[in-house]
């Protein structure tokens, strides 16, 4: 249940962005919100359901972005896509402990995101382009289904891995048959966003190529028993 006091701002529809019939972008006037890099808010149906959203926004953007992916049977994001122009959303305070923009001067990362897991990367990289990963990888399952890929074809090291179709030009297949190519060292945090299957396999292939479980900084957005 909802409790009263944590939703701090009814915010305003800016904009809703149909990517597929079941991914949008949604986007929120910021109001006198600030934010880290990914930071979520929980967005409010009523007055009992609500879900949490990373920001895919940088932290100077004057609008509060989110990529929602519709859930079958879900009342939140089934009803944020249907939002208009104007219409308002109650949102908390931005809350959250994944931060893939805190590294040290002498530390440099990896980010592997599947599906809307890319969202805090993209905050990230929105919101300090001079400090790029040394990789970034990004597993969809349809090429129509990669948020801002022109943007993060911008990077070096990017590289997009698509399951269920071909597609030119990127790697067909999950994002884990990727992982050969992953610089490795004890200096290097790795971020792992997105569906679970991923992240934990992701975790034990770095862990059994010697990376200490705290150079691996984990966020589960979607489960799969859930998905099937």
């Amino acid at each position: 249940m909802i409790v009263e006091r944590f939703f701090m701002q009814t915010l305003k529809v800016r904009k809703i962005v149909h990517h597929t019939a079941e991914l949008f972008e949604l986007q929120l006037e910021r109001g006198d919100i600030r934010f880290k890099p990914g930071n979520c808010l929980a967005l409010c149906k009523d007055q009992v359901e609500s879900r949490p959203y990373s920001i895919s926004s940088g932290v100077t953007e004057e609008l509060l972005r989110f990529l929602i992916r519709i859930i079958p049977h879900g009342e939140v994001s089934s009803w944020l896509a249907k939002r208009q122009p104007g219409d308002e959303v109650r949102a908390s305070e931005p809350f959250g402990w994944f931060r893939p923009e805190q590294v040290k001067p002498e530390q440099d990362s990896v980010f592997i995101a599947t599906g809307t897991g890319i969202a805090p990367f993209l905050s990230t990289l929105r919101s300090s382009p001079e400090r790029p990963p040394l990789a970034c990888l990004y597993g969809v399952s349809l090429a129509k289904e990669a948020f801002a890929l022109e943007e993060l074809e911008s990077l070096a090291n990017f590289q997009l891995a698509v399951s269920r179709d071909a597609a030119e030009n990127h790697f067909h297949g999950r994002v884990t048959g990727l992982l050969t190519q992953l610089p490795l060292g004890p200096q290097i945090h790795y971020y792992l966003c997105g569906l679970d299957d991923m992240i934990d396999e992701v975790s034990e292939w770095l862990e059994l190529h010697n990376i200490d479980y705290t150079q691996i900084h984990r966020e589960v957005f979607f489960y799969a028993d859930e998905a099937r």
